[in-house]
C-alpha cells in the first residue's frame, strides 16, 4: 500500500544565489493517477535551475517553498493508478517536460509525471543517465528537426565545452557533418576533439572568422548554435555560409552588436530556440527525439558527459561551479 514517506528535498524560499537552496526534510506524498514515486540515484543539473533560482521565473513564477529541478535517473518505488508503461524496479531517467510549480528532480525521493519517464540503456551509470535528456534533445532539436543537417554540412559550436555544446558535437558527427568547436580556454581543446569536433578554434587565441574560412574553404559554416550571443555574435554572422541557420538557444551575455548588412547579403536564418515549445509540446516529436537519442547511446555513438559529481547536500556548491563556466560538460548531484 502506498503511504507518504520522509525524504530530502532541495527547497528554496526566496530567490537569490546558490545559498538560497536548502536540504530540506520533506513529505512525499503516494503517486496519484498518472505518476510514479522515484528513489533518485542521481539528479542533472542545467543552466536554467540557476536562472530559475536566481530569478524566481522560468518559464514560470516560482509557488514558494519552490521546487527545482528537471532531470534525474533512479529506480521507480511505486505507480499510480492509470501507469501502464512502468513498474516498480524499473530503472528509468527524467525528461524535462513538466513545470516546476508541480514537480522537481532535487531530492532523494520524488514525483514524477509517468509521460517524463524513459528507460535508459544498461551501458550507462545512474549519473550518465541523469545527463541525458535536456542537452540531447535541444542539440537534436536544433541539428536534425530543425535544420536537418547533411552528411558533410559545417557545423558551428559555440560554448562548445557545455553539456548541450558536446551532445551537438556528437549528434553532428553521428550524422556525418563536420563539427566545428569554439572555446575561450586552450586547455578545452583536447577535450573537444575526444568528444568528436574535427576542428577547435580558441576564440581568445585565433582570429575566429579567418580560421572559419580557412577551415570551410572559404565557404562559412552551414549550421552555427550559439549559446552565448554578445560581443562574438557579429563573428559568427561573419562565418555563416551563404543562406545559412544560426540558432540562439543561450544569452551568456546579453549586449552586442547585430550586422545587419551581412544577414541580409547573405540571406541568413536566424532563429531563437526552445526545446519546450519546439519539441516537448508536440508528442510526435518527443517519441522521434527519444528513439534517435536511445540508438544512439545504445550504439555508443552518443554519450553523456559528466564534468563533476557532487554530493546531494552540497547543492550549493554544485551551482556555484556551474555557474563558473569551467566545467567539460554535465554537472550531477548523486544521491
Amino acid at each position: 500500500m502506498n503511504v507518504t514517506k520522509q525524504a530530502r528535498g532541495v527547497r528554496f524560499r526566496e530567490t537569490g544565489g546558490p545559498e538560497v537552496l536548502k536540504v530540506e526534510n520533506v513529505e512525499v506524498l503516494s503517486p496519484g493517477p498518472g505518476e510514479v514515486r522515484m528513489q533518485v540515484k542521481a539528479v542533472g543539473l542545467n543552466r536554467v535551475d540557476t536562472v530559475f533560482r536566481s530569478s524566481g521565473v522560468f518559464p514560470e513564477a516560482a509557488l514558494f517553498p519552490s521546487q527545482i529541478g528537471y532531470e534525474a535517473s533512479g529506480v521507480i518505488e511505486s505507480v499510480g493508478d492509470n501507469v501502464v508503461d512502468f513498474k516498480v524496479g524499473d530503472r528509468v531517467s527524467v525528461l524535462p517536460a513538466f513545470s516546476n510549480r508541480q514537480y522537481g528532480t532535487y531530492g532523494d525521493l520524488i514525483l514524477v509525471p509517468a509521460y517524463a519517464l524513459v528507460p535508459f540503456p544498461k551501458n550507462l551509470s545512474f549519473e550518465e543517465a541523469a545527463s541525458i535528456w535536456t542537452t540531447f534533445i535541444v542539440a537534436y532539436g536544433m541539428l536534425v528537426d530543425s535544420s536537418n543537417i547533411q552528411p558533410g554540412q559545417m557545423v558551428l559550436i559555440n560554448a562548445a565545452s557545455s553539456s548541450v555544446g558536446l551532445s551537438a558535437i556528437q549528434i553532428a558527427k553521428m550524422q556525418g557533418a563536420i563539427p566545428i568547436a569554439l572555446t575561450t580556454s586552450a586547455f578545452k581543446k583536447e577535450a573537444l576533439i575526444e568528444a568528436g569536433a574535427k576542428h577547435v578554434v580558441v576564440t581568445k587565441e585565433e582570429d575566429v572568422v579567418s580560421r572559419i574560412q580557412q577551415i570551410t574553404a572559404g565557404k562559412g559554416a552551414d549550421v552555427i548554435l550559439d549559446a552565448v550571443g554578445g560581443q562574438q555574435f557579429h563573428l559568427l554572422v561573419k562565418s555563416a555560409a551563404t543562406h545559412g541557420k544560426i540558432y540562439a538557444y543561450g544569452m551568456l551575455e546579453d549586449l552586442g552588436t547585430y550586422p545587419t548588412a551581412d544577414v541580409v547579403v547573405k540571406k541568413l536564418t536566424i532563429a531563437g530556440y526552445d526545446m519546450i515549445d519546439q519539441i516537448l509540446m508536440n508528442q510526435d516529436k518527443i517519441q522521434a527525439a527519444t528513439k534517435f537519442i536511445i540508438a544512439g547511446l545504445e550504439s555508443k555513438k552518443l554519450r553523456p558527459v559528466v564534468a563533476k559529481a557532487f554530493a546531494f547536500n552540497d547543492v550549493a556548491d554544485a551551482h556555484r561551479y556551474l555557474e563558473r563556466n569551467q566545467q567539460i560538460g554535465k554537472v550531477v548531484l548523486t544521491v
